[in-house]
């Protein structure tokens, strides 16, 4: 292995600790309905999203605050020397992307029928530390 190839892991190492991701996936939400509660997460300081969650009367802010709260916890296994209030968590990418669709049949009037599609959808959060760009930045 080439020098340039093995620093270039170590970099996307390094990289790979700051970011924390959770999954959810098979979410019975359509992914438009999500995507209204999720677009007010996006680049919040962790603390803040909670807030927001919390406080939101929409049925998929539960589903996101679990979410939330999983991502909080893979970044604290992955970095058990820091603090998280120290650490300025925040969300940095957050996706929903369209799941299983469920299709069902409903009777209409003269023989008919109508289709019926239950959409799902796939979430996925990425948070950031920043104080390692602080860090960075007060270096240059």
């Amino acid at each position: 292995m080439g020098i340039r190839k093995r620093n270039k892991a170590n970099i996307l190492k390094d990289k790979k600790k700051k970011l924390a991701i959770a999954k959810l996936r098979n979410c019975p939400i359509s992914p438009r309905k999500m995507r209204s509660v999720a677009d007010l997460l996006r680049g919040k300081e962790v603390g803040q999203a909670l807030n927001i969650l919390k406080f939101n009367p929409r049925h998929a802010s539960k589903f996101l605050e679990k979410l939330l709260l999983s991502a909080i916890s893979n970044w604290q296994s992955k970095n058990q020397d820091e603090s998280i209030e120290s650490s300025d968590i925040f969300v940095n990418e957050i996706k929903v992307d369209g799941g299983r669709i469920l299709k069902r049949l409903r009777p209409a009037p003269q023989g008919r029928a109508h289709r019926i599609r239950k959409r799902s959808n796939h979430v996925t959060v990425v948070l950031e530390s920043n104080n390692e760009k602080k860090q960075n930045g007060t270096k240059n």
